[in-house]
Order: C-alpha cells, then sequence, then structure tokens
C-alpha cells in the first residue's frame, strides 16, 4: 500500500494551477470564465501551502492559507457585485466591452 506524499499533492496543484491559466488565457471573452480560473490558481497555491506545512510540521503554512482563502473569498464577492452592476449598465459581461468604459 503506498502513501500520499509531498509530490502527489503538488501534482494535483500543478494540474490546477495549469488549468487555471488555460482559463484565462483561452477564454478571453467572459469574465466570469476569468475569475473561476484566478480562483483556481488561488486554490493551487492554498493546497502547495497545506501541503508543506503538513510536511515540514509546522501551522504557518495552513494559518496563511486560511488568510488567502478569506482574501479569495472578498475578491470574489466584490467581483461579482461589480460584474453585476457592469451587466445592469451595459446589458453584456464580454471583456471586449469594458473597452468602452475608457474615457
Amino acid at each position: 500500500m503506498t502513501t500520499i506524499g509531498v509530490g502527489h499533492y503538488l501534482t494535483v496543484a500543478a494540474i490546477l494551477l495549469v488549468l487555471g491559466i488555460f482559463g484565462i488565457f483561452l477564454n478571453r471573452k467572459n469574465v466570469i470564465v476569468i475569475m473561476m480560473s484566478v480562483e483556481l490558481i488561488l486554490l493551487a497555491v492554498n493546497l502547495n501551502l497545506v501541503a508543506f506545512s503538513s510536511a515540514l510540521n509546522d501551522l504557518a503554512g495552513q494559518v496563511f492559507a486560511l488568510f488567502v482563502l478569506t482574501v479569495a473569498a472578498a475578491e470574489a464577492a466584490i467581483g461579482l457585485a461589480v460584474v453585476v452592476v457592469y451587466f445592469r449598465n451595459r446589458g453584456s459581461i464580454q471583456v471586449e466591452d469594458v473597452n468602452l468604459m475608457k474615457g
């Protein structure tokens, strides 16, 4: 029977990071998908923090992961509020339409 080591957690975190980066670069049209991709990247960072914290028997990484989760929740709430207000004004949440806000 094999045990799950730090390498397994790093592999899952790397997959989440790559999915988040692909989500940002391949879909530049929808703001909601971009925000979800940023959340995937933050989840990968949190997984790395918790994995190394557990491997090193230090709680600092887990505490920092809680702070990252708090900031991510606030970012998601504020970001969605901005998207809702923008949709009410423009009728669309396409990224190309954001350039109309200049000036």
